[in-house]
């Protein structure tokens, strides 16, 4: 997640540092989180170069622990995302997720808590794995994707979709007289989703403002440079989708939003 953040202003993660907070050390459990940060940092292209580990008896139940930590970029002044010429016309196009991406997740208790199943159920679009699983599944590292076309000038600005949802996240990258339209009929709305907004009763302009439904990623591209940017960010996991247009009207339109309901 930090170093997405970092991506959006076209910067490069140089290296992270962690904080591990509990009432008394596991080492095996420990180990294991470090191990996935570490993982983490190498889909990024970044060092692991330390961090803290606090132990605060009496403060953690047990089992319990606190995890926390930041990451530090670097991008050369003229390359500096978004671009000032963003203008109504300019295409968006959304990059895939992998799920959740760590937010919404207040929601998504609540719904598993009305839905009959628990953490331990089967997970009801992935029979080989549980619910709790599938809804952890880890969030999509977009550097070595999407930097290599920031850098080669083909991307206005970036938009992290994380809390907020589309509505609240892309009109953070846009000038305030511009906004823009998102066609939700141009992706497939993934089963966990789906499965969210059945379970909760989840209108689809809601999970528009919650989720990030699919796309992780929204980038902003000069019409001329559309092809040159796809067959770019093609060449990484996520898939590339063409969803919408800046417009002149500020705020984000969701159009085709009975698809996600079919």
């Amino acid at each position: 997640m930090s170093v997405n953040d970092l991506l959006v202003q076209g910067a490069e993660p140089l290296y992270f540092l962690d904080y591990y907070g509990c009432g008394k050390l596991d080492v095996e459990v420990a180990s294991q989180v470090v191990k996935g940060i570490a993982d983490g940092c190498r889909q990024a292209g970044c060092a692991l170069i330390g961090g803290e580990t606090a132990e605060m008896p009496g403060m953690y139940s047990q089992g319990d622990y606190d995890l926390a930590g930041f990451a530090v970029g670097a991008v050369e002044r003229d390359q500096i995302l978004p671009t000032p010429d963003i203008a109504a016309g300019d295409v968006l196009l959304g990059i895939s997720s992998s799920g959740l991406h760590s937010n919404g997740f207040s929601l998504v208790r609540k719904v598993i808590s009305v839905s009959g199943l628990t953490y331990q159920s089967p997970c009801p679009w992935d029979s080989e794995t549980t619910l709790g699983r599938a809804l952890l599944e880890p969030t999509r590292i977009y550097i070595s994707q999407v930097l290599p076309a920031a850098k080669a000038g083909l991307l206005k600005g970036m938009s992290h979709i994380t809390g907020g949802g589309f509505i609240e996240n892309i009109p953070r990258v846009l000038p305030k007289d511009l906004g823009c339209y998102v066609d939700a009929s141009t992706w497939t709305l993934p089963p966990v989703f789906k499965f969210l907004a059945q379970h909760g009763g989840i209108a689809p302009l809601e999970m528009a403002r919650t989720f990030n439904n699919g796309l992780g990623m929204i980038v902003i591209v000069s019409p001329d440079n559309v092809d040159a940017a796809v067959a770019a960010l093609s060449q990484g996991k996520g898939s590339v989708y063409r969803v919408g247009e800046v417009t002149g009207r500020p705020g984000v339109e969701m159009r085709n939003l009975q698809t996600w309901s079919l």
